[in-house]
C-alpha cells in the first residue's frame, strides 16, 4: 500500500496552515535550512517573504532552486516536500504580501496589528518575495495506513 499522496491532496494540504521549513544552497556550507511562513494556492507557485539583506534573503536572491517541507506535529504523521525553481524575487508590497500572510498566520486581527507594528522596520530592512514554481514533490500521509 502507497502512503503517498494524490497530486490533489498533496496540493490541499501544502495549501493548508503548516510553518514550512524552507531549504536553500550555501556555497562551501550545509544548506541552509530554517522555519519560514509560505504561500500556497493549488497548481500555483509557493511563495515567502524574507528581509532582502538577511542571510536567507541573499541566498534566494542568488540561488536557482529551493526546497520546503510541511508536516504534521501529531500522528499519523504527514509531509509533503516539495522542490523547484525561483521564478521570480521582488519586493514585497504591504497589502498584497505581507498583510494577507500575517492574517494567514496571526489571523485577521493580530495580522493587522503585527504589520501596523512591523511595517516601518520591514520597509527599512527592504523585504522581498520569492517564487517558487513547485516541480519535484515527495509525499508521505501514515494516516493511509491505519484508514485503509
Amino acid at each position: 500500500m502507497s502512503l503517498a499522496m494524490t497530486k490533489d491532496e498533496r496540493e490541499k494540504f501544502l495549501a493548508a496552515l503548516h510553518v514550512g521549513v524552507i531549504s536553500m544552497e550555501d556555497p562551501g556550507r550545509g544548506p541552509l535550512t530554517v522555519p519560514i511562513w509560505y504561500m500556497y494556492e493549488p497548481g500555483g507557485e509557493l511563495w515567502v517573504i524574507t528581509d532582502r539583506d538577511s542571510r536567507k534573503g541573499k541566498l534566494l536572491k542568488a540561488g536557482k532552486r529551493i526546497s520546503l517541507v510541511a508536516q504534521t506535529e501529531t500522528a499519523p504523521y504527514q509531509y509533503v516536500s516539495v522542490e523547484g525553481p525561483i521564478v521570480t524575487v521582488e519586493p514585497s508590497h504591504r497589502d498584497r504580501d505581507t498583510l494577507p500572510m500575517a492574517q494567514r498566520y496571526l489571523g485577521e486581527e493580530l495580522g493587522r496589528q503585527y504589520v501596523a507594528a512591523t511595517s516601518d522596520e520591514r520597509e527599512a530592512r527592504g523585504s522581498i518575495v520569492v517564487r517558487m514554481r513547485p516541480e519535484r514533490w515527495l509525499t508521505v500521509d501514515y494516516k493511509k495506513r491505519f484508514t485503509a
